[in-house]
């Protein structure tokens, strides 16, 4: 066979990012230390974080053979509704030190592309702008607490209005978890700076989550569900989505991969309510794994943060471009041609193959020569 060389690539992809850990070195030649480390850290030890990759790099396939798989399909739903992948935007915030478009370029990437966005409470250009900027997009307002009741409610009552097709509660931020990186350098993103009113967040308890289910006809998602019990109570509540996260690593230190959660999460669940997860998730291969063992769809952070970083909103839908090629890669060698074809008997537990970080997700990337410190 003809050796390709990057000549020829070049002809036939000029200007296109074709793996996706391009988008992770062009993110770090943009970023300051600062800004590159508030994206790439985690809480004290980095252990969580790490454990998200640990947790998805010990799942193997178990592929099926000689399947008719002339036909792949890589779509899913969610509340309902087609997403061309089933994967979603994380909510981020401070997201507009990546890129000055915000949550709206992502928002507008993400309804050109066909995935739907979480948009921050604590994000740029807020909660109009941003619903403008991708009309008829799909997309769930976020909802960080600074206010009482009347502030609450008049932040869902503008979701509303703007067209979010559900509301979402964080409730794993009762307390900032101490990012290291970012307190040694004494750095301090835009969102941080300017929050107030955190004892909001730490008094949010159920009684809240019940009266925004009795008050409000919108879909309610709970962001930073970690067990099954606590699936189970939401459940009892009505809420709508159960939200796995345990906030990409930067919150709790020292707890379970997120996809470690899922399983008993899903057991709990049973289809009565949508499962979304977030938490290292980086490769098509790692959305494969999240909905084989139950979630409904998959959020991703950081992977979108290196394409906005990278080319603004274009970057973004080049980025789920990618992901999708790989889902569709790996479903074909799977034996399937429908994301609903997969269940558990596609995943087996195995031995990790290299030291689990927040980029061991792409081997090949060499940021050694360009600042990058390692982990």
């Amino acid at each position: 066979m003809a050796e390709v060389t990057a000549k020829d690539v070049s002809a036939r992809d000029e200007g296109e990012f074709l793996n996706l850990h391009e988008f992770v070195k062009a993110a770090r030649m943009k970023l300051s230390s600062n800004v590159w480390d508030y994206l790439t850290g985690g809480a004290e030890t980095e252990t969580t974080l790490r454990r998200n990759r640990l947790a998805l790099e010990s799942l193997a396939f178990r592929p099926r053979v000689l399947r008719d798989v002339s036909h792949v399909d890589p779509a899913g739903t969610l509340f309902g509704k087609k997403l061309r992948i089933p994967v979603m935007l994380a909510p981020v915030g401070s997201i507009e030190v990546f890129d000055e478009g915000g949550a709206g370029a992502a928002a507008k990437a993400a309804q050109l592309f066909g995935a739907g966005c979480f948009v921050s409470s604590v994000s740029q250009p807020g909660l109009e702008a941003t619903a403008a900027a991708a009309p008829g997009g799909r997309t769930i307002f976020q909802l960080y607490v600074r206010g009482d009741r009347n502030w609450v409610d008049d932040h869902v009552r503008r979701a509303i209005a703007a067209g979010y097709e559900a509301f979402c509660l964080t409730i794993d931020t009762a307390i900032y978890g101490r990012r290291e990186r970012d307190l040694g350098k004494r750095y301090r993103p835009r969102g941080r700076r300017a929050a107030a009113g955190h004892g909001f967040q730490a008094a949010l308890n159920w009684d809240e989550v019940k009266r925004l289910k009795d008050k409000f006809q919108i879909p309610l998602v709970l962001k930073g569900i970690a067990t099954a019990e606590d699936a189970e109570t939401a459940l009892g509540y009505g809420v709508d989505g159960i939200y796995i996260s345990n906030h990409g690593g930067r919150q709790l230190d020292h707890g379970r991969g997120a996809i470690e959660v899922l399983p008993e999460v899903a057991a709990a669940v049973k289809g009565r309510a949508q499962i979304i997860i977030d938490g290292g998730f980086c490769r098509g291969t790692d959305v494969i794994k999240a909905l084989a063992l139950g979630a409904n769809a998959v959020s991703m952070g950081r992977m979108y943060c290196y394409a906005l970083t990278a080319a603004g909103a274009d970057g973004v839908v080049r980025a789920l471009e990618l992901l999708e090629n790989e889902m569709m890669t790996a479903m074909g060698l799977l034996g399937i041609n429908r994301t609903t074809e997969l269940d558990k008997s596609y995943v087996h537990a195995a031995a990790p193959v290299r030291e689990p970080h927040v980029l061991s997700a792409f081997p090949l990337l060499n940021l050694a020569d360009d600042g990058y410190s390692g982990r």
